[in-house]
């Protein structure tokens, strides 16, 4: 196993311990190493009697060295719950709404409820809906027409939120449908209607002739079996092909690429599979047919495949790490590797005996095949540890040895499982080495093997995103085969009394390089994070690895928002010629940037309120009184689309007293708001409107609730941004807002937060609060004055942060529309925060 480096002597991060504890500890365990000693014990107890306790120890040694189960194993084995150890599935689906169809697959109704048996017990699933017969088709028994597949995604969308809300853990989804299905443009187009299939991906599955098709500029048919309507019929000359299938439209095959190239560099959906490729590589193409995958794309699998996966964390067999920095050369533990991938084969193969199985047609199915998916994590840590550019020859020529050291070793480790227990039932030396097949590149000595023992897995190699067990169990590695995003940035978590904690988080290579003395301030040219390389150079990395994997690789590829289109359209291009299987990219843009709606915070009550008609908060006040009234100016800086604008803000308060519980209670409140004299020029007009509507607010009694209206106030201009998110480090990253109106809200609630009338979330601060903190004198006033200060102060919130800012959807914490999804997880580009996974 690896010796031991530096990297065992990191004092864990805090919230690394937290993620641990609250997504995979169970009962009274409280380490690590006791979810290790669990999951191994939960495992081995597919071995016979006589083993059982080596191969314990064996599993144990190996996680303490770097091996890793997928999160649903980590969480669930040994762990007595009736739950799944199995990430992800592939549910089939027909054309018919109960029964089997023609073609045995399951109808529609029965397909859904075997779907939501999976979700419950925490798998996710894919989907092809290409049976299902398109919009318009006839349907015999009802001398209906069909409303196609798109509607029953519907169905199959609030399902999954149907499950979600029910409390089982949620199971994420992804729909394909063919290149050839008569829908296919209304596929593409269906996630552009805001809200519609927020509980899948999509993907088109495209073949190599429609690739052929688009380079050709040929003609491109939309076809399926089901018959056309009469009315179909009676307005387009439809005809049918010898084969059987119905034409339903014929169109260039470029302008169907262009409609979802279009789509996928606006919305970032669909995404591509390879699906010809997909084919003709898998080992089992002569007895089965791979029609979807699972929903983050790393396993394409056919009906009722399973995904049973387990990383090695590379950066555990870095020998040295850092020691360039002396004049030294890091080395990596090859033998060590060779070695925890035949164990981590073992491991794998167990889980298959000892999972709960949601459904008997995906027991089945995975014991005749016996698919298992060894991969690997920290790809883009290990090679900055090792000084190697993630985007050079260097970085490539070694992810390429690491991924055919772990072909070699994974497939001979089945070959000797299988003269332990025998060869996969399916298994056919001569169907599954034959020419095409991705065992017939194996070395020669290893098919010779193959051919005289059998193999005990079909398939042994995938590489997915880590998502929390790298967080949990690997110090925050990059995830997969990625390269780090950001090498710091931070996480809030919600506590249970409805707080909220931030924790600063770092990337393991970069913590471990300042811990061994390195300069954090001066990075070495090594340390190339995912956007300071080009597209190319992450496809190429993609490339170098998955001539060596059975399966394939999920990856995300971003893209700069000015990246051209047909440059875009060419990275798809490239990477089917390069033989990859699929390509996820993102790509900055508004449409994924809309505003999302939030429920606003309930403000709290004055309960010793008795008599809540005289609360001094409540009371009306009809006008401004005259003369001067005490007030703060404060100068507001912010940022636009366009420019950086500046101006002065003023609030007057005023003294006003009631009475509750039977005692008089004076608070100083809000009443007028206002920007002085001078600035009222015409660009700024609508501000003065909105001021005098917050002032007329503000003497009813509603400054807090109306402040917070004003702060969901959004327009088409493009974020604002004022203010900052304060990390527990000391950092800051900015806070962005969805209008001008909205910023000038928080900036309002800000000056009214230091005055002590508003809590730190804009919330009113309660009656009897205000009332002691004047009485304590903690509230301060300067006077207005006409000639303020109009000097060029320039606010630190607006200086440049280290994030490379994406247009995404809206973050919780710093308010920018700016989280993507990164290593199967929403990544805020412009704070760092980390979301929802999976």
């Amino acid at each position: 196993m690896a010796e031991d480096n530096p990297i065992t002597t990191l004092t864990p991060q805090q919230f690394s311990v937290d993620v641990m504890l609250e997504k995979y500890a169970k009962g009274d365990e409280a380490s690590v190493e006791d979810i290790f000693n669990r999951v191994a014990r939960g495992v081995a107890l597919a071995e016979p009697d006589a083993l059982r306790e080596k191969v314990e120890k064996d599993f144990v040694d190996n996680f303490r060295h770097g091996a890793l189960g997928a999160g649903r194993i980590m969480s669930a084995a040994g762990a007595g719950i009736d739950a799944t150890l199995i990430n992800c599935f592939v549910q089939p689906v027909g054309d018919a709404i109960q029964g089997i169809d023609d073609n045995g697959l399951p109808g529609i109704y029965v397909a859904l409820l075997q779907a939501a048996e999976t979700m419950r017990r925490g798998g996710g699933v894919g989907y092809n809906f290409s049976a299902i017969r398109p919009r318009g088709a006839r349907v015999h028994s009802t001398g209906s027409a069909a409303s196609g597949p798109c509607s029953y995604m519907d169905v199959f969308d609030a399902s999954c939120r149907t499950v979600e809300s029910a409390g089982a853990r949620r199971g994420a989804q992804i729909g394909i449908l063919d290149c050839t299905h008569p829908d296919l443009l209304e596929f593409i187009a269906a996630k552009h209607t805001k809200g519609r299939w927020n509980n899948f991906n999509v993907s088109v599955a495209v073949s190599d002739e429609f690739m052929q098709a688009v380079a050709d500029d040929a003609m491109w048919q939309l076809v399926h079996k089901a018959e056309p309507s009469p009315a179909q019929r009676t307005s387009a000359d439809i005809q049918q092909r010898e084969d059987g299938l119905w034409i339903y439209r014929e169109v260039r095959a470029r302008e169907v690429w262009d409609v979802i190239m279009r789509s996928t560099y606006d919305v970032a959906e669909p995404g591509i599979v390879f699906m010809s490729r997909m084919n003709d590589d898998n080992n089992l193409r002569a007895v089965e047919n791979i029609r979807a995958t699972n929903p983050c794309g790393e396993q394409p699998l056919p009906a009722y495949g399973c995904c049973n996966l387990g990383p090695l964390n590379l950066t555990r067999f870095v020998r040295d790490p850092f020691v360039q920095m002396r004049g030294g050369k890091p080395g990596f533990g090859w033998d060590a590797l060779a070695r925890s991938t035949r164990t981590q084969v073992r491991f794998l193969d167990d889980v298959l005996d000892v999972t709960l199985w949601p459904l008997d047609e995906q027991a089945r199915e995975a014991e005749a095949k016996r698919r298992i998916g060894v991969g690997f994590t920290g790809l883009g840590d290990t090679l900055v540890m090792l000084g190697l550019r993630y985007n050079a020859d260097e970085g490539r020529e070694f992810a390429t040895r690491v991924a055919r050291t772990m072909r070699d070793e994974a497939y001979r480790a089945s070959v000797e499982l299988a003269k332990e227990r025998g060869a996969f039932p399916l298994f056919d030396a001569k169907r599954y080495l034959e020419e095409g097949t991705f065992a017939s590149r194996l070395p020669d000595d290893v098919k010779a093997d193959i051919r005289v023992h059998g193999i005990r897995n079909s398939h042994l190699l995938s590489i997915a995103p880590t998502g929390t067990v790298s967080l949990a169990f690997a110090d925050n590695t990059s995830n997969g085969i990625e390269p780090a995003f950001s090498w710091t940035y931070q996480r809030t978590k919600r506590i249970a009394d409805g707080s909220s904690q931030t924790f600063p988080i770092e990337d393991h290579a970069y913590r471990l390089y300042r811990e061994m003395g390195g300069d954090v301030n001066a990075l070495p040219e090594y340390f190339v994070s995912a956007l300071e390389m080009s597209a190319h150079d992450h496809l190429e990395m993609m490339a170098a690895a998955q001539l060596f994997v059975d399966t394939s690789i999920s990856k995300t590829v971003n893209v700069p928002a000015n990246y051209p289109f047909d440059a875009f359209k060419d990275l798809y291009f490239e990477a089917w010629r390069r033989g990859l299987k699929g390509l996820a990219t993102y790509r900055p843009n508004e449409t994924l940037g809309a505003v999302l709606s939030v429920t606003p915070k309930k403000m709290p009550s004055d309960s010793l309120d008795a008599e809540p008609e005289l609360n001094p908060l409540r009371i009306a006040i009809d006008h401004r009184p005259r003369g001067e009234l005490p007030a703060i100016i404060e100068k507001v800086e912010y940022l636009t689309q366009t420019s950086k604008k500046s101006l002065y803000l003023a609030v007057s308060f005023i003294e006003v007293t009631g009475r509750i519980g039977g005692e008089d209670v004076t608070i100083e409140r809000p009443i007028e708001f206002f920007i002085p004299t001078g600035q009222r020029d015409e660009s700024q007009q609508w501000i003065t409107a909105t001021m005098r509507s917050l002032s007329l607010a503000a003497r009813g009694g509603f400054a807090a609730r109306t402040l917070q209206d004003m702060r969901k106030v959004s327009w088409d201009r493009g974020q604002v941004r004022l203010g900052d998110v304060e990390r527990v480090d000391g950092h800051r990253s900015p806070r962005w807002h969805d209008s001008e109106v909205a910023a000038l809200a928080y900036a309002i609630q800000q000056i009214l937060h230091r005055r002590g009338f508003l809590d730190d979330e804009g919330n009113q601060v309660p009656s009897r609060v205000l009332a002691r903190k004047r009485m304590s004198g903690t509230q301060t006033t300067r006077a207005l004055a006409d000639d303020y200060d109009s000097g060029d102060d320039t606010d630190a919130s607006i200086e440049p942060h280290g994030l490379a800012l994406m247009h995404g959807q809206k973050c919780p914490t710093c308010g920018a529309n700016a989280v993507i999804r990164k290593n199967g997880c929403d990544f805020c580009t412009a704070c760092g925060e980390i979301g929802a996974c999976g």
